[in-house]
């Protein structure tokens, strides 16, 4: 269940209440006709299945709410009712496949903007995939892809994509493609002063079976990335973060941006037109999958909600 909070404007309280009311899938309706102070307008609270959340929030927009009023969307922890249960029952399909596309939006919307927090964890798992390249450590490039948080604007460009949002996809293709280009230039120098100064060398820098994987793109490579890619999306649709992580560790993104910074810096050319493909085909790969993921979820979720309402009369 999603709990919802309304304020809703003078003139627009009957015709709010009358929808919330009339779905099986909304309970839990409250009004409090003054409720709110600042602005003003009445306060209207209800719970509502997951999976019908679409259509509601869509009848509430067809209302113009979210210009003169609010529209809140949030995840209760525990409830306990009948009438939640009965509504749920009326939904179709099941609450943790279903998918509220405008909490995913807001989402990705947020997670996706380039910020210093963003750029700081990048940075630091360029440095740490680099480092990881150097040593030939592959627990360290593991890491390097658990810190790295390049997913977020993937997978906003795969929703501006998919739904079509393209409003979305000039901020996440400038976060996503300035992202890599600021760790690189700021990891590269760092390398370079390690180089110069004698404590990296060139030798240790091109060197490294276990974690050669990187500067070696093949096909495996763009199969996983879509494979990663489908599993990061449909994590993302079902609010569970879990799956995230195995995403995160299974691409090589960062691990190619941080070896591309390692070999600038070292002087080491060879590696950093394959260290650039694998990057590039990991990318892709994501891309290709997620947007065909979250279409064919739009498209399944439309004709499940429209044979709903079908079925409704």
């Amino acid at each position: 269940m999603l709990h919802l909070q309304l304020r809703v404007p003078d003139g627009r309280l009957d015709r709010v209440v009358a929808l919330l009311t009339g779905d099986d899938t909304v309970t839990n309706v409250a009004v409090f006709p003054d409720g709110y102070r600042k602005p003003p307008g009445a306060l209207v609270l209800a719970d509502v299945a997951r999976e019908g959340a679409n259509p509601v929030v869509a009848a509430l927009r067809a209302l113009d709410l979210h210009h003169d009023g609010s529209i809140m969307l949030s995840e209760p922890g525990t409830l306990f009712s009948d009438a939640t249960a009965a509504a749920e029952e009326a939904a179709p399909g099941e609450p943790d496949d279903g998918i509220v596309w405008d909490i995913v939006e807001n989402r990705v919307r947020k997670d996706s903007r380039l910020t210093w927090s963003y750029l700081s964890f990048l940075v630091l798992a360029t440095l740490i995939a680099g480092a990881g390249r150097l040593l030939d450590q592959p627990i360290l490039i593991v890491g390097a892809m658990v810190v790295g948080p390049e997913f977020s604007p993937v997978a906003a460009i795969c929703l501006a994509l998919a739904r079509p949002r393209l409003a979305l996809l000039p901020a996440a293709v400038r976060t996503l493609v300035l992202g890599f280009a600021i760790a690189i230039a700021i990891a590269t120098p760092l390398w370079w002063i390690g180089y110069v100064s004698g404590l990296v060398s060139a030798q240790d820098a091109a060197t490294g079976e276990l974690t050669e994987f990187i500067i070696k793109p093949d096909a495996w490579s763009f199969v996983i990335a879509l494979l990663a890619g489908i599993a990061g999306v449909l994590s993302l649709t079902a609010s569970k973060s879990g799956p995230l992580v195995g995403v995160f560790i299974s691409v090589t993104t960062v691990p190619a941006v941080g070896t591309i910074a390692l070999c600038l810096g070292t002087g080491v050319w060879s590696e950093v037109g394959g260290a650039a493909v694998q990057l590039g085909v990991n990318v892709l790969g994501m891309l290709v999958a997620g947007t065909a993921t979250l279409w064919v979820q739009r498209a399944v979720w439309s004709r499940v909600h429209r044979g709903a309402r079908a079925g409704a009369f």
